[in-house]
């Protein structure tokens, strides 16, 4: 049972079941904006480009009831069987919207009334814990080598950190996905 089937997928991670699936379908960005009657996220992905990293954010964020995650639709990881796979129901029960400009999807998105709180290693306002996030938030989390890019750092209007407590000077971007929601959750209730 060790062997790849036909489909090149080995017998004991497919447990013996093949199914044929419809591609994923993204959300529209629209159907995201609308403001919850209590608290609210969103997650802004900017350029990550891991299908893994992507299916644990969006396992992390079925765990946390997020609103929504956008991300765009170029230069980032899609939602594959993989990413699906890794999210455990994450990728079912969260939309995800693709947007063309992520820029431009932000400033939609302050319209709408959702504060934007950026994530990053250095140049920040302050520390995630001492950030107040009891309103509806969007959370942008950047490429793990890079950041966030440049332009949607402006869109933001707090960028927070977190300290390394030793030599490690920073988290896997799921990682860090997954304690800024419990972080916004926490306040939120």
């Amino acid at each position: 049972l060790d062997q790849p089937d036909e489909f090149g997928v080995d017998a004991h991670l497919a447990q013996g079941v093949a199914a044929r699936v419809a591609p994923y379908v993204y959300a529209p960005l629209e159907d995201m904006l609308r403001l919850p009657d209590e608290g609210g996220l969103l997650i802004a992905l900017d350029c990550i480009t891991d299908t893994r990293n992507l299916g644990a954010i969006l396992r992390s964020a079925g765990f946390f009831a997020a609103n929504g995650v956008l991300m765009p639709r170029d230069r980032a990881a899609a939602v594959t069987p993989v990413t699906e796979r890794i999210a455990r129901g994450g990728a079912a029960v969260v939309p995800v919207a693709q947007v063309t400009n992520l820029t431009r999807a932000l400033i939609q998105v302050a319209e709408a009334g959702w504060t934007i709180v950026g994530t990053a290693l250095e140049d920040t306002d302050g520390s995630l814990w001492n950030e107040t996030l009891t309103g509806p938030t969007c959370l942008v989390l950047g490429a793990e080598d890079k950041g966030m890019r440049r332009l949607v750092r402006a869109r933001c209007q707090r960028v927070v950190s977190l300290a390394p407590l030793a030599p490690v000077q920073s988290l896997n971007v799921a990682s860090f996905a997954t304690l800024a929601m419990a972080e916004v959750r926490r306040q939120q209730r």
